[in-house]
């Protein structure tokens, strides 16, 4: 004779409900990562302010120094674009749905994030933060010893082949799962 469960869909027992409930402890570190984002948009405007300072009192910045600047603004931005990825890829991903279908602004992206294109997008995101951290480095070479170009070209490079096996990984996942 089968058993007759007496629980309604979607109840859990009280040891599976706590470690269910047990994904809210990351709330707190989420909402860390918003007040860290809010950090570098006060960097992003110091750099800006700095940059239209230079450009409006001395007028003899160089085209190297303009670059570095620049690049610097740039480096801010994709290190806020990981945050956000973070942020709300993952909140969706491990916390809660935020329930943005059919609203103007929702991430194209976020539609079909789950943990293992999330891993892809952050590994390729740290790529480009490198790259522009290794940028900067080789413009400003002539002040840069030897030693540290190196180790930036390889820790550059391990990002490049780390990213390019975490996204051979998930596609082989991806087609295991769909055959």
């Amino acid at each position: 004779m089968a058993k007759v469960s007496t629980r309604q869909p979607g109840e859990l027992r009280a040891l599976p409900r706590w470690i269910f409930m047990s994904r809210w402890l990351q709330a707190p570190l989420y909402l860390g990562l918003i007040v860290a984002q809010g950090i570098y948009v006060w960097q992003f405007w110091k750099e800006l302010i700095h940059l239209i300072d230079m450009m409006w009192m001395a007028k003899t910045i160089t085209e190297t120094e303009l670059m570095l600047i620049v690049l610097g603004l740039i480096d801010v931005v994709m290190i806020s674009n990981l945050l956000v990825m973070v942020i709300v890829g993952g909140w969706e991903t491990f916390v809660s749905r935020l329930d943005l279908e059919d609203h103007p602004d929702q991430p194209e992206w976020l539609s079909h994030v789950n943990a293992g294109v999330l891993k892809v997008k952050l590994a390729t995101a740290i790529v480009g933060i490198s790259s522009i951290h290794l940028l900067k480095t080789f413009i400003n070479a002539p002040s840069t010893s030897e030693p540290t170009l190196m180790w930036q070209t390889v820790i550059h490079l391990s990002f490049v082949i780390s990213a390019l096996a975490i996204a051979y990984t998930e596609k082989i996942l991806n087609q295991t799962h769909q055959h």
